[in-house]
């Protein structure tokens, strides 16, 4: 006598528990009879398919054909169809897949076992729970099976497992949407902070007055693209911003740099803070009153909350487990990324750098987000800058980027909240504006993008020897005396008392740098 179809269904099953025992010793989790019943009630109820379907999807069902079903079920709903046992035994005729579901006979017993739909949703995430409990098996099984293989590399094995892992939690932590009276709160609780701040400003200062007289300060939770081409001071921007955060007004931030060393970095900060040519910092050849003003300013430095680091090729989850221990463990309130192309979304496979690079700008995106700061990322600008030729005096707008410029992906554009871009009219042999003002020593910052706020242009000082942005009114040109000598102007970096920092024993500095 022939075997039924149900028997043969009842020993598929067994064969299939037999193996997992032999795999993982153990039954995988899983909850058939709450499927039966969610599935049942998505036959039955009319809405009960839009309660689920935002955290339930095909592969959250443990039973082959419970997958099969809940898929045509989607797919009736996708065309506004009805569902109903014989539109769902339809679908999957269409399909092919009417024996893979179970056939139109276990179909009808679905929806005759549903009992009521009061507890679907307790019992929907109850089959999602035993879902994900089963891909952290599979995930764990699989990094355990590559950490046994002498040929696996280590630190690529680390990088996959935290891309997976970071993928797993993405697709199933999902936050929910919130009534609107508690944002208000917090909304006008903001609005009072900011009202009483005597400096006007809702974020946090950049040190440049114009800027954040535009911007209202670099708000939390925003990401802020800076680009431009080489050689336009993006770096320099950034540490003359990072010295008037950390250093003058004692605000914690944190700088990841992909190009250069910590010491490189630093070298440049040094240059930046101590007013000494680049050259005669790499060199050691400095003067005597030299090595007085870099004792005496780097002294400033000392203590400052500024964290960095150069892990080379940083993936966005290196970033992400880093960051999160730097605003818990040190109060950061700013990270700034230099830059955004040498990063990696390494543990997930593209078609192309467009995509991974659109997947790194989105997970810096959401990073800001989670930790409520703003993140601000330096990006490379393509070459169509360099290819508009025009740079005469009648037209000297030729050469300013545009967003379109942006290299490698027009998802950086999108996610942004804001972006800027450095401009030097100077370098591109460009003295004058169509006003006649003169642009040598000049940097526009462009700000071409701001979500929440205006567009503009704000003008600031580069000097170039000391890789330094500053405000244009902060180092005015000295001016002549009568005698046509000019007099030395006065460094922001004296004493109180205005004793310069001539004759400092130095014999009491401290050895190292906390950072």
């Amino acid at each position: 006598m022939p075997e039924s179809s149900k028997t043969i269904r009842r020993r598929t099953a067994r064969t299939n528990e037999q193996e997992q025992l032999a795999q993982i010793g153990r039954l995988q989790p899983q909850a058939v009879e709450l499927e039966r019943a969610v599935i049942g009630a998505c036959i039955i109820e009319q809405d009960a398919f839009g309660t689920v379907s935002d955290f339930l999807k095909p592969h959250s069902f443990y039973e082959t054909k419970h997958q099969v079903i809940y898929r045509a079920i989607q797919s009736l709903v996708a065309i506004d169809a009805p569902v109903d046992v014989l539109t769902v035994v339809e679908q999957l005729q269409k399909t092919g897949d009417l024996e893979n579901a179970g056939g139109a006979a276990y179909i009808a017993e679905l929806s005759r076992s549903m009992l009521s739909a009061a507890h679907l949703e307790f019992h929907a995430r109850i089959v999602a729970q035993k879902a994900l409990a089963r891909d952290l098996i599979s995930y764990t099984s699989n990094i355990q099976k590559l950490a046994f293989d002498e040929a696996q590399d280590i630190q690529e094995l680390m990088q996959m497992a935290e891309g997976k892992l970071f993928e797993l939690s993405k697709s199933n932590l999902k936050k929910d949407f919130t009534q609107i009276d508690p944002v208000i709160n917090e909304a006008y609780e903001l609005l009072q902070k900011a009202a009483a701040r005597t400096d006007g400003l809702s974020g946090l200062s950049s040190g440049f007055d114009k800027l954040d007289a535009m911007t209202s300060g670099w708000q939390n939770s925003d990401l802020i693209i800076i680009a431009a081409r080489p050689a336009m001071g993006k770096t320099a921007f950034v540490l003359s911003m990072a010295r008037n955060m950390a250093v003058d007004q004692q605000i914690p931030i944190a700088m990841f740099s992909l190009e250069m060393s910590n010491v490189q970095l630093v070298n440049r900060l040094l240059v930046n803070v101590c007013e000494i040519p680049g050259e005669k910092i790499k060199s050691g050849q400095l003067a005597p009153y030299e090595w007085s003003q870099l004792t005496f300013k780097m002294n400033t430095l000392y203590g400052a909350p500024f964290y960095v680091d150069d892990t080379p090729s940083l993936s966005v989850f290196e970033l992400r487990t880093k960051a999160r221990r730097l605003v818990r463990d040190y109060g950061v309130k700013m990270i700034i990324i230099d830059y955004l192309q040498l990063m990696n979304a390494s543990g997930m496979s593209y078609n192309s750098r467009q995509e991974e690079v659109s997947t790194i700008s989105r997970s810096l995106k959401g990073l800001a987000k989670e930790l409520n700061i703003p993140i601000i990322a330096l990006s490379q600008l393509n070459r169509s800058v360099e290819q508009r030729t025009s740079n005469s005096p009648d037209n000297p707008d030729s050469k300013r980027p545009q967003l379109s410029d942006l290299r490698e992906s027009g998802a950086i554009e999108q996610d942004a909240d804001m972006v800027c871009f450095i401009h030097r009219p100077e370098y591109y042999k460009i003295y004058k504006d169509q006003y006649n003002n003169d642009l040598k020593g000049i940097a526009e910052i462009i700000i071409a993008k701001h979500r929440n706020g205006a567009v503009g242009d704000v003008r600031l000082r580069f000097r170039g020897e000391h890789a330094r942005f500053m405000n244009l009114d902060d180092d005015m040109p000295p001016m002549p005396a009568d005698d046509g000598t000019i007099k030395p102007t006065p460094s922001k970096f004296n004493s109180e008392n205005g004793d310069s920092f001539d004759g400092l024993d130095i014999s009491s500095m401290p050895s190292a740098a906390p950072f």
